[in-house]
């Protein structure tokens, strides 16, 4: 039986909707001889910002149960490295790529966007919601407010006509709120989740794990906020969602797009399997192929459930 994979994504047409997600991936070229890049549905950049950055003190990564804790703090060889290093390779990929930015101020997003899509790049990821880094009104990121993330999707939109994913964060109290707000200044997807706010403790030293004492939670442990975020935001805006947060196989990834998920990201199942989201591609084919569904399009969103009353 042929299957129709392809997902749109704003201006986008993805020939299958498995991506891999932004800081799991390095910018690909390290992976290039571990796995086939151009059999993705998209391929998302580590974010990149306008001045490099260090990151945060290690240590930066710790596993906890079921998950693992990072505070990287998006390191990262700032634009000027990013357009002369990584994105030669990039634009040599035959599969779509993503490049992630990030910004101090809304103006910092709109210059990053402005340049890149000077440089050719097609599509955008507003990271918004990184958990791990100090804003300049303190640990306030843009998507835990919802006038500051219409800000800067308007501000980045206003520079460019390119395809824009806004990144949203968990650690909100109502995320339905925010995302109709970056709807309505113009935002053509989302990605949901980014990491969740999380700390870990050495009982012997009394010190946290972290060496920026919180860290963004991933992993297994996710999924069930990760999955009842993407039903939420399906049930408030009309724009594409690519869903994230513990896919670790085939089964994850079909339950985000049952419950709302155009496409799906690849995150934490990275660092222990290189070829995980190949594999969770085959598996997406054969559980179409077994349910006779030809078009994945058809599998968005056909939880059966009332919709939330309002």
């Amino acid at each position: 039986m042929e299957i129709d994979l392809s997902v749109k994504i704003g201006k986008l047409i993805l020939k299958n909707p498995v991506l891999v997600a932004s800081g799991t991936f390095g910018y690909g070229k390290e992976y290039k001889d571990l796995i086939g890049i151009n059999k993705l549905g998209a391929f998302v950049t580590k974010t990149i910002t306008l001045k490099p950055r260090e990151g945060n003190l290690p240590p930066r990564i710790v596993e906890t149960p079921s998950g693992i804790l990072n505070s990287i703090g998006l390191e990262n060889c700032g634009l000027e490295v990013f357009i002369k290093e990584k994105l030669p390779f990039l634009k040599t990929l035959k599969t779509a790529f993503v490049v992630s930015i990030a910004g101090y101020t809304k103006e910092e997003f709109s210059k990053l966007a402005k340049q890149l899509e000077d440089e050719g790049v097609k599509a955008f990821e507003l990271n918004i919601s990184c958990p791990n880094i100090e804003y300049r009104k303190g640990k306030l990121n843009f998507s835990q407010d919802a006038k500051s993330t219409y800000a800067v999707v308007k501000e980045v939109k206003k520079s460019t006509k390119l395809t824009v994913i806004t990144k949203l964060s968990p650690n909100v109290t109502d995320i339905s709120e925010i995302a109709k707000s970056a709807e309505e200044a113009g935002s053509d997807a989302m990605s949901l989740i980014n990491t969740i706010l999380g700390m870990a403790v050495d009982i012997d030293t009394k010190k946290p794990l972290l060496g920026n004492i919180t860290g963004g939670l991933s992993g297994p442990a996710v999924k069930p906020v990760a999955l009842r975020v993407v039903w939420e935001v399906y049930n408030s805006v009309k724009i594409p969602i690519i869903g994230m947060g513990g896919i670790m196989d085939a089964n994850d990834a079909i339950e985000f797009i049952i419950s709302g998920a155009s496409a799906i990201g690849i995150g934490t199942a990275n660092f222990i399997n290189p070829k995980a989201s190949l594999e969770i591609l085959s598996g997406i084919k054969k559980y179409m192929v077994k349910n006779e569904i030809k078009d994945i399009k058809k599998l968005t969103g056909s939880l059966k459930c009332q919709k939330k009353s309002l």
